[in-house]
């Protein structure tokens, strides 16, 4: 088990997931093609952001790699832990957010990060984070526990307990307290870990972050070419809000990267291109936009199911 973290492993596995991801959207897609952002922080490091636009299949693709530096830590960084206030600090990630363009095709987010803080005057204190999660607009039984399938399966050997753990980690997290719902169906999300050391640990990150195209991937093969109706796509617009209301109102790595002076085209690519809102809008009892809340958005065991 090693002793120090190895920022330079964390950062060649981060650009080499970055690259198989965008490679496997692309393909997916079939015309579409990522273009590559490439840019610097004035206070250290930068990142590469790439993001598909109006192809066939993905509205908005990004997903970008991120290796900043700072002097002191944000607010967002040190709620939990009052201890580091005032660490200098180093953070390393790829994040994603995939938004189709069929309404059957739910929108996925991911997202495998390091932090470490850099204090000459203390050991340095790190963690591994990340996860993934699923927001349809149409709710299908069989994509639903494919989805949490690969995610019990990728962290299935380090401990029968870390899946139970993550999953209900996720449902806490994608919650929309001002709403009273969930965001979507979840998936994993976990933080502040170290517990098994930095060697397992990220052992542990990689089989997660290897995990997302064959969980996501599978769905939009089967849903890509679903008969749809502009009914639909006005629904998946309108839930497409909720996305947004959470990302901006109550998602951390938001937070962080603002409250840290990071680059706002970066932190912000994972808006979709187009959203609507309507004044208190019900769907009809029985309707298929109906179910999504009342059977589909409700916490369950989808990987027994």
């Amino acid at each position: 088990m090693s002793a120090n973290p190895d920022i330079s492993a964390v950062r060649t596995y981060l650009l080499d997931l970055q690259d198989r991801i965008c490679a496997a959207v692309a393909t997916e897609d079939g015309t579409a093609a990522f273009r590559t952002d490439d840019w610097t922080r004035p206070e250290g490091g930068g990142g590469r952001t790439r993001i598909l636009a109006d192809g066939p299949v993905f509205e908005k693709a990004g997903v970008a790699f991120s290796h900043v530096r700072g002097t002191r830590l944000p607010p967002s960084a040190t709620a939990h832990r009052p201890e580091l206030v005032g660490q200098s600090w180093e953070a390393l990630g790829v994040s994603l957010v995939i938004h189709p363009r069929n309404p059957h095709v739910p929108t996925s987010h991911a997202n495998v990060r390091f932090f470490c803080t850099t204090s000459t005057a203390s050991a340095p204190v790190w963690w591994f984070g990340g996860g993934f999660d699923l927001t349809p607009y149409y709710g299908y039984e069989d994509d639903c526990a494919h989805w949490h399938r690969t995610a019990r399966d990728a962290v299935a050997p380090f401990g029968d307990a870390l899946y139970p753990r993550f999953k209900q980690w996720c449902d806490d997290y994608f919650f929309l307290k001002h709403r009273a719902e969930p965001r979507g169906i979840g998936g994993l999300f976990f933080d502040d870990f170290s517990e098994l050391g930095f060697d397992r640990s990220f052992a542990l990150l990689r089989e997660v972050g290897d995990a997302f195209v064959p969980a996501y991937l599978p769905i939009v093969a089967r849903r890509k070419t679903t008969p749809t109706t502009d009914a639909e796509r006005q629904w998946q617009l309108y839930r497409r809000g909720r996305y947004v209301e959470f990302n901006l109102v109550w998602d951390r790595g938001t937070h962080f990267g603002l409250q840290s002076g990071g680059r706002t085209e970066s932190i912000l690519m994972s808006l979709p291109p187009l959203v609507r809102w309507d004044y208190d809008q019900r769907p009809s009892p029985g309707t298929p936009e109906a179910k999504l809340h009342d059977v589909f958005l409700q916490p369950r065991d989808w990987a027994n199911s």
